[in-house]
């Protein structure tokens, strides 16, 4: 099941680019399938540092390039900064909050159902077709507290 998860979701970030007429390059395949494999928040560079053993003519500019025009299509979501100073990016675009770590910039998911509500509220209100947003909190994780806690920085 979640291989035909997986899958389902490659098609379709590798189908927006596709209809946005760029040509599927094996480089960028591999962009969108490990984006849809992943429950992480990467970076460009975390995405090009996993992939290049495997296409060593991979650029950067490759990969910030095709997240930028899958953001742009509003199939992944673009973070901002993990206050790690680089972007992280998502491909979960269901309405949810992410929290990232101050100390060790995880970035995970919370799924909320206030999350949706409030989507809804603003349409009703405001007019607006929504096509995305960020709810995005920063704190420390259950890890780095305990962490913390043990080194006494409590």
């Amino acid at each position: 099941m979640m291989n035909d998860t997986i899958t389902t979701k490659t098609d379709m970030l590798t189908s927006a680019l596709k209809n946005a007429g760029l040509r599927l390059t094996l480089q960028r395949i591999a962009i969108c399938e490990l984006l849809a494999a992943t429950d992480k928040h990467p970076t460009a560079q975390e995405i090009h540092e996993a992939l290049k053993p495997k296409y060593p003519t991979l650029s950067l500019a490759t990969v910030y390039n095709t997240l930028e025009t899958l953001v742009d299509l509003g199939v992944i979501n673009s973070l901002g900064s993990a206050v790690d100073d680089a972007v992280h990016y998502d491909a979960d675009t269901s309405p949810h909050v992410n929290l990232a770590c101050t100390s060790c910039h995880r970035v995970i998911d919370l799924p909320s159902i206030h999350v949706q509500a409030l989507k809804n509220e603003v349409a009703q209100s405001s007019g607006y077709q929504i096509q995305g947003a960020r709810v995005l909190y920063y704190g420390l994780c259950p890890d780095c507290q305990k962490r913390r806690a043990a080194a006494g920085q409590d």
